[in-house]
């Protein structure tokens, strides 16, 4: 209700004033009344006018005494035993410093000796009634009934959370969050350690709930985890404590995709008006969105590789280049480099891993791959051992439109690292790419197609040579919850109940999320190092089936607690310049090869001399300087069209699946500059 929540709001902001204008009432009635019981009613007026003089001195010491105590920063309303001890010993502690203070003042002749204990008791009682009446009336109107928590059911096993002991932040309101933890006090061995809790309510971070500290609000919940990490309490899991009204919308939906970037499952908690069944924990995983389980490799074998080895990270302050830095400091690197031309973004993600991994030496380097010297020099005093490049520009309409600047870093950025990896003896370099720079049609693609290239034709070049360096590509799709991706704008468009933007009806992609990513790239480099794989080749992670973007937006917006259409509509607002229909993990002139590693296949493209590539490159780069965009994008093309007129083209049967393949192809998004070379291969 409004109102309601109004006098609560108001009762929050004035909370500690309250509490202290009443203790002030409490410590002198209990004055006056100790005085009235050891006088049987009939006070001395010297004792009357000795109460009155040291009236200031009681309220003031039992003020402090009560602040200092941490009466003020409790619920009373959810107050528990230990909450209550605490108050006892601050009402004995305030009125033996106040004996005290008039002891050395000489302002205690007046009081008989006994009235100190009567007072202290009828403090207590005072104190007690003022905290815990809406505890006592809330209790005899409702019973504490003791339910089971045998463990979460099979869909949250599922999810690798072991059914030993975890820790634990609770989400929600504090009278719901007490539920829960009252529930797990109750059990001889709770399987969860409760650490924090995020208060839907204020998100206020000084006050304590049966113990346990209230840390923030959920939008606080990186610096908690950051600082529980630091603490050595890192949470495993997020438990959301319901009531009638659950948490909905963009809230939710924010925790979730939190949750999921930190590596938390988010379990919900029944409602609290069904105490009386069993506390059935029930996973809630942004993963959900892709409808297949996530893949889950063997840590071991990256352990093996990583662990004293110095690591260099290119764009460690994005999406993907934040989630290495962090997998990568699990496995102890000796040294771990982040790269980064973004100094906030750098700095954020050298103070997360300081802070939560303090033994691992790290460094940031605030450097752009497109700055060749540069480049070269950090190279040259640090020497890393691998480098995972994840430097680059991603978003399709961006570089659609800014070709230069995606040519400068995806191009010739790629180029300037692979060559520094080459010169100073990296022992591998992994390169992040994308399913855009299969078939490319948009630039965004076609520069990542050209990085994959030339990064193949040094790993080829090396061949023969044991000692000679790794180049490695790795493909996937989309990245969930990755900056600048199609779930933080559903987000953004979910918080303002906006209509949810989606291309076309039938638009698909591959999905994974971002823990996966990292996997597969740090998998990746690992089995190329212990296992040997053949050089040349590109990993790609099998994603299942690509998933309809249309069905994302609804999948969201039920997750958000939500019903499509009826509470959100979808506007279909048609393709954008540079933009497939769908997306394709191989290349119809690459060979797909099966792997040994579970859940990941091999792509064998056609190689391309290095000397061919490095000519393009240079003609690339003059286009650049001059800002010639249409140049660039017309070298751009002309050079993949190149390399796919020299490519053989297996030969394929007219079957009805490369029949459908066409149609689709033929439903690309044109792109609108003027017809040129590029176009044509485009088109």
């Amino acid at each position: 209700m409004p109102i309601a929540g109004e006098l609560r709001a108001l009762f929050r902001k004035w909370r500690t004033p309250t509490y202290m204008a009443y203790d002030s009432w409490a410590i002198a009635t209990s004055l006056g009344i100790a005085l009235i019981l050891r006088m049987n009613g009939a006070v001395p007026e010297h004792m009357v006018d000795g109460a009155l003089h040291s009236l200031p001195i009681f309220i003031l010491v039992g003020l402090v005494t009560f602040h200092w105590s941490g009466l003020y920063n409790r619920i009373w309303r959810l107050a528990s035993l230990p909450d209550l001890i605490r108050l006892v010993e601050a009402a004995i502690l305030a009125i033996t410093a106040t004996m005290i203070v008039l002891m050395l003042s000489q302002g205690q002749r007046w009081m008989p000796t006994s009235v100190p204990f009567i007072q202290c008791l009828v403090l207590i009682s005072l104190l007690s009634a003022g905290r815990l009446w809406r505890r006592v009336l809330r209790n005899m109107t409702r019973g504490l009934n003791r339910i089971n928590l045998p463990g979460m059911r099979d869909n949250a096993r599922r999810s690798d959370i072991a059914v030993s002991q975890q820790r634990a932040l609770i989400v929600g309101h504090p009278e719901y969050v007490e539920t829960i933890l009252r529930h797990l006090e109750m059990l001889p061995t709770p399987p969860y350690l409760p650490v924090g809790i995020l208060d839907l309510d204020s998100g206020e971070a000084h006050l304590r709930l049966r113990g346990v500290p209230m840390l923030g609000g959920v939008e606080a919940i990186d610096h908690v985890v950051s600082h529980l990490t630091a603490r050595n309490q890192r949470p495993t899991c997020i438990i959301l404590a319901t009531g009638p009204e659950d948490v909905v919308g963009p809230q939710k939906l924010k925790l979730v995709t939190a949750a999921q970037t930190l590596n938390l499952s988010v379990l919900r908690a029944p409602p609290a008006t069904e105490i009386n069944k069993p506390l059935d924990l029930q996973l809630i995983n942004l993963a959900d969105l892709l409808d297949r389980p996530q893949t889950q490799l063997d840590a071991q074998i990256v352990h093996r590789a990583i662990k004293g080895q110095r690591v260099l990270i290119t764009g460690a302050g994005g999406s993907i280049g934040r989630e290495l830095a962090r997998q990568v400091a699990v496995f102890e690197p000796s040294e771990l480099l982040l790269l980064d031309c973004g100094e906030f973004n750098l700095y954020s993600v050298e103070m997360e891993i300081r802070e939560n991994y303090p033994a691992i030496s790290c460094h940031a380097l605030l450097c752009s791959v497109r700055q060749r010297q540069h480049v070269m020099a950090v190279f040259a005093e640090w020497k890393p051992h691998f480098v995972f490049h994840a430097a680059a520009l991603k978003h399709v309409p961006l570089v659609e439109t800014n070709v230069c600047a995606g040519v400068q870093t995806n191009v010739l950025g790629t180029c300037n690292v692979a060559d520094a990896a080459k010169r100073h003896g990296v022992r591998a370099m992994v390169q992040v790419s994308t399913d855009k720079a299969v078939n490319p049609v948009g630039v965004m693609g076609a520069t990542k197609r050209l990085g994959e290239l030339y990064c193949q034709a040094l790993d080829l070049e090396g061949a023969g040579n044991p000692g000679a360096p790794r180049f490695m590509t790795v493909r996937f799709g989309n990245v969930l919850g990755s900056s600048g991706s199609l779930i933080p704008l559903f987000q953004r468009q979910l918080e303002s109940r906006s209509p949810l933007t989606v291309t076309h009806p039938e638009i698909t992609r591959f999905f994974m999320t971002v823990h996966e990513a990292v996997q597969l790239i740090l998998h990746s480099t690992a089995r190329a190092m212990e296992y040997g794989l053949k050089r040349g080749r590109i990993i790609v992670l099998d994603m299942g089936e690509p998933v309809k973007i249309i069905d994302i937006a609804r999948r969201m917006i039920r997750l958000a607690g939500l019903a499509p259409e009826r509470d959100v509509p979808i506007k279909i607002v048609g393709l954008r310049p540079g933009e497939k229909l769908y997306e394709e993990l191989f290349d119809e002139r690459e060979r797909q090869l099966p792997s040994d590693l579970t859940g990941v296949f091999e792509a064998e493209p056609v190689p391309v001399p290095p000397a061919r590539l490095q000519a393009g490159f240079e003609q690339l780069e003059r286009a650049v300087l001059a800002h010639d965009q249409v140049e660039v994008r017309h070298l751009l093309f002309e050079m993949l069209d190149a390399v796919t007129r020299e490519a053989p083209l297996p030969p394929r049967p007219l079957d009805k699946e490369n029949c459908l393949t066409a149609i689709k192809k033929s439903q690309i998004a044109k792109p609108t500059w003027p017809q040129d070379g590029a176009v044509r291969q485009m088109q």
